[in-house]
């Protein structure tokens, strides 16, 4: 076959394929993602995904969770794609199967990552097939979301403890802390829409009957209610937002945290030099030769307990104020 009729996906792979074999990429590297392809070798993405599909039916390479695509090991001798014939494949797609496959595909590349054409591409089928399942992005994202949410296992009812009224301190921190391990599973999850325009997905709506259930029976204005929800919500999404952007910083750059705070140590240096930040000098200097790691779960509890403090002192406040007018 001449080399102008190769489909640019087999180009694309051949050339990743030598680097692998050639050394120049070696077991656990990355590979150039969905993005970098399109730019480097002036594709689309949906023929950067198919490209990195074709080495992953190969063997040669595997998706890594918040890494990316990289090079398998050990590395196997590539072999030819099975044949396949489109009217079987898409018999076999589903929803469930295309939601799942997308879901795959955002927890290894990003959801920028996401399209009808790239879970297409991933299940070697029809670009137009999984339309026939999923009638669009959008409503693809929000299945999605509901799926992921489903993750979430929260006692049924509220037996025991869970509906005592002295612990809605422990149902709230359960219910945080599970959003915000399902957060840290599936990073997207926080970009998918703004807290002034909440989604109604079923198992959304699971999660904030739980929170709503605990913050029940003490008293509260329902609009403060509703206000608390939303913000013990907004701090998982606020800070889980960040895992996302990091990965996506890296991607671009090609450098860890790490290796990124070490090209800002010039500027950091100038400005406590400088003496105009005695304050932040001071305390910058007294974190030590180890320096300040930010700690995303560690903020995360701290912003959570500060929070709940904040509640405490409402049901606390409130229970006092009934107190003393003689009202339940």
């Amino acid at each position: 076959m001449a080399a102008k009729n190769i489909p640019p996906y087999l180009r694309v792979a051949a050339e990743i394929r030598r680097r692998i074999a050639d050394g120049e990429l070696a077991p656990g590297d990355r590979v150039p993602s969905t993005r970098q392809i399109a730019r480097e070798w002036n594709v689309a993405l949906a023929t950067a995904t198919k490209a990195l599909t074709t080495l992953r039916q190969e063997g040669l390479v595997r998706a890594k969770p918040r890494v990316g695509t990289v090079v398998a090991a050990p590395p196997r001798r590539p072999v030819a794609p099975r044949a396949r014939t489109t009217p079987d494949r898409e018999r076999e797609l589903t929803p469930e199967r295309i939601v799942r496959t997308a879901i795959e595909i955002a927890d290894a590349e990003g959801l920028a990552a996401v399209s009808m054409r790239s879970v297409a591409a991933r299940l070697h089928a029809a670009t137009m097939s999984p339309y026939r399942h999923v009638n669009s992005k959008d409503d693809l994202v929000l299945l999605m979301a509901d799926t992921a949410l489903g993750e979430l296992r929260f006692p049924a009812g509220a037996p025991g403890h869970w509906g005592a009224p002295g612990h809605w301190r422990a149902r709230l921190e359960w219910g945080a802390r599970s959003l915000w391990t399902l957060h840290r599973a599936h990073p997207w999850l926080a970009q998918i829409g703004p807290l002034t325009r909440p989604l109604i997905l079923p198992h959304l709506m699971v999660y904030s009957e739980w929170m709503l259930g605990a913050l029940d029976g003490h008293g509260l204005d329902p609009t403060i209610m509703l206000n608390l929800n939303a913000l013990l919500y907004s701090h998982v999404q606020g800070i889980a937002v960040q895992l996302e952007r990091e990965a996506q910083a890296a991607s671009v750059t090609g450098l860890s945290e790490d290796q990124w705070m070490d090209t800002q140590a010039p500027a950091l240096a100038a400005i406590t030099g400088s003496g105009d930040y005695p304050t932040f000098t001071r305390v910058i200097e007294a974190v030590g030769e180890s320096g300040y790691d930010l700690d995303l779960d560690e903020l995360f509890e701290i912003g959570l307990g500060s929070m709940l403090d904040g509640v405490a002192a409402l049901i606390e406040g409130r229970s006092r104020r009934a107190e003393r007018s003689g009202t339940p």
